[in-house]
């Protein structure tokens, strides 16, 4: 969903940007969550950085569908948190990521918030019940490769995946390297004390919009060097609106 934020002109744009009237416009505080919370690994600076990382991510993953009774839960000795499983074919052990581990524990109806506070050995003797158990019979597993093994996602056998570097290619196909050679580009940095919105600022990991986990992607981009003439403000001068695209 699009995103429309209110702009006021304050002068030509060589003078610095644009005045915002953050009372007419709307706010979207997905943006700012995601600006929030983002460790500095998951930040990129273009959207070709952000391709390469997810793209060879995949590169290094796969996917199979396994019975669920096939696969053995091992929770290592020396370590009461670390559970892993070994999966049919596979040549060594797979360590369940948060979200997999969730998906896992889900799928074949147990509590994965209690399960997590359980000993690696408890949770893991509650699992195998669980898998054995389980009256579907297949899952689908999705693995990375990256120093070792981790089990990413568990969905069914027949769920299908877009990768995350298919949809930044479709992304660059409309924004470039979303750095300023095209008209979507990584937005500027509003000074909240002015109400001065500056289009032109370099892209750094404080002010980009490109993030990427382990399991997500999220983009945010704007075209804030042309925005749209809505009609007059009462004082004669334009009222104008920059076109944003999470």
């Amino acid at each position: 969903m699009g995103v429309v934020e209110v702009l006021d002109p304050v002068a030509p744009a060589r003078a610095g940007g644009w005045k915002v009237d953050v009372s007419r416009g709307e706010r979207n505080g997905r943006v700012s969550s995601e600006w929030f919370n983002r460790p500095d690994d998951e930040r990129y600076l273009s959207l070709d950085d952000l391709w390469a990382n997810v793209k060879g991510r995949s590169e290094r993953s796969r996917s199979r569908v396994v019975q669920t009774a096939d696969i053995r839960v091992e929770a290592a000795r020396d370590s009461a948190e670390r559970l892993h499983l070994v999966l049919p074919k596979a040549h060594e052990p797979v360590a369940p990521t948060h979200w997999a581990f969730g998906q896992l524990a889900s799928i074949v109806g147990a509590p994965a918030s209690y399960l997590r506070q359980l000993p690696a050995p408890l949770a893991g003797i509650n699992l195998q019940y669980g898998l054995t158990n389980h009256r579907a019979e297949q899952v689908k597993t999705f693995e990375t490769e990256d120093g070792r093994t981790e089990l990413r996602a568990v969905t069914g056998p027949d769920y299908g995946r877009i990768h995350d570097h298919e949809l930044v290619e479709a992304v660059q196909r409309i924004a470039g390297n979303g750095t300023g050679d095209t008209r979507w580009k990584v937005p500027g940095v509003l000074d909240w004390s002015t109400g001065v919105y500056n289009p032109d600022v370099e892209i750094s990991r404080d002010t980009t919009t490109l993030y990427a986990s382990d399991r997500d992607v999220f983009l945010f981009l704007v075209d804030d060097h042309n925005p749209i003439e809505a009609g007059r403000l009462p004082d004669g001068s334009p009222d104008l609106f920059c076109g944003c695209r999470p």
